[in-house]
């Protein structure tokens, strides 16, 4: 049974080893080139974009209105009855056919700026739309670009743990010689080791850190979850503890460039435009129009060309209406008109003040992460110091190694907090570049 069972196993390894592995080809993806697909590829810019283009569409449709129209027509009937035959003095059935083409324009002359305002009203939505597409924009480029911090905040997290583990293997090899000598109890020796196994998982969960921040990114940009991809994170340069912000400027910039409140601006005028073109309604309206036919009936002798000529003819007219009773249809149309210009209104207020607010927090926000990254850096550099201390004293036998063990584990938490510290700083600033507008999408820089 057992060598049968061994003949299997040779015979499965063999044909695992037979089976070739094929790599799968790892994309290469920089901040620059995420960016491009975040604008590409978001699935929230292409709607906005998309209605634009309606917005756009209708706009100018709007302005079209104000033209006078053209069109053609050709109406022609085939009759069958009986008629009075003067050749033969009697009924006959005869069939005859006719035609009758056409060419008419019309133009509305005046109808209380009605037109006038509804073109307005479809401009300021154009712009509303267009601002609302660029918040989008700013929304993916910085989703991305905080994913990206966030990425290289876990790898530099990942680097201070396999620091960590490197320096604690090394003294495990140190205590192993000590040990061996009777320098050092051998409860060092079984310490260190469990030391080294909770580096090692510290390195894994921060190794895990990394993974997720990769499975941001791949769901920022809308990527095949299926590939292998490999995310190439921007040099981020150091950055200031000393830029000082003030909040009324950042606060006057914000309401001055935040795009979607300049969109909540221009909803507003659509919205006075709509009231004006309700208020029309009680005008009245004046509209031209030109009109020039001819004809042609089989039942006649002459010729087709000769009808065309013989009948030819035209009209110009101009025609005038006044609304005297609409059962309240224009009244209506007001009110709902000037609600929405009030909703437009209230909605703009809510807006600026919920700007203001994210304002005031990331600007806070900036101070405290400006004031954490200078204590960390303190606290980084004053762990490294003990650590050299108590390990040269450790050298000579004047400490033990949970002192030593203390002190490195401070370290860990000190270069864990700087770098925390610096990337928090960085993507603070940016959160308050995207609050107040001054984000870029096409030339985006993370610790500026």
């Amino acid at each position: 049974m057992k060598t049968q069972r061994m003949w299997w196993m040779a015979g499965a390894s063999l044909v695992m080893s037979a089976t070739p592995i094929v790599a799968q080809q790892v994309q290469r993806i920089n901040f620059p080139d995420a960016i491009q697909l975040a604008l590409k590829q978001n699935l929230t810019v292409r709607q906005a974009e998309n209605n634009l283009e309606i917005q756009t569409a209708t706009s100018i449709q709007s302005r079209k209105n104000l033209l006078p129209d053209l069109r053609l027509s050709v109406s022609s009937s085939d009759a069958v009855g009986q008629q009075f035959n003067l050749n033969e003095g009697k009924l006959t059935t005869k069939q005859t056919r006719s035609m009758s083409p056409g060419i008419s324009s019309g133009m509305t002359i005046f109808d209380g700026t009605r037109t006038l305002s509804n073109s307005r009203s479809a401009k300021a939505g154009v712009d509303a739309s267009s601002m609302e597409l660029a918040r989008t924009r700013q929304t993916a480029v910085f989703t991305v670009a905080s994913d990206f911090v966030g990425l290289v905040s876990a790898q530099s997290q990942l680097d201070v743990q396999r620091e960590n583990l490197a320096a604690l293997l090394a003294q495990l090899e140190q205590i192993q010689q000590f040990a061996t000598f009777g320098a050092r109890p051998t409860s060092d020796l079984y310490q260190q080791r469990a030391n080294v196994a909770s580096a090692q998982l510290a390195v894994t969960q921060a190794d895990r850190s990394v993974e997720v921040a990769k499975i941001n990114l791949i769901q920022a940009l809308q990527l095949d979850p299926a590939k292998e991809y490999e995310f190439v994170a921007p040099i981020i340069p150091e950055v200031m503890t000393t830029r000082t912000f003030r909040l009324d400027s950042l606060v006057a910039v914000a309401y001055s460039r935040r795009p979607d409140i300049v969109a909540s601006r221009a909803r507003v005028t659509a919205a006075g435009e709509d009231v004006k073109a309700a208020r029309a309604g009680r005008l009245p309206n004046v509209s031209a129009s030109v009109n020039y036919s001819t004809a042609y009936s089989s039942a006649s002798d002459s010729g087709l060309f000769n009808q065309f000529n013989q009948r030819r003819g035209g009209s110009v007219g101009v025609s005038v209406s006044f609304p005297v009773f609409d059962r309240g249809s224009v009244r209506l149309q007001q009110q709902r008109a000037a609600i929405s210009e009030e909703n437009a209104r209230l909605a703009l207020i809510n807006q600026q003040q919920t700007v203001a607010l994210e304002v005031r927090r990331a600007w806070l926000d900036v101070r405290s992460a400006q004031q954490q990254l200078v204590a960390a850096t303190a606290q980084q550099v004053a762990a490294a110091q003990a650590l050299d201390a108590v390990q040269q004293r450790y050298s000579v036998g004047q400490a033990t190694l949970l002192e030593i063990t203390q002190s490195r584990t401070q370290l860990v938490q000190g270069q864990s907090a700087l770098s925390t510290a610096r990337y928090n700083l960085v993507l603070i600033q940016a959160v308050l570049a995207y609050y107040t507008g001054e984000l870029d999408p096409l030339n985006i820089k993370l610790g500026s």
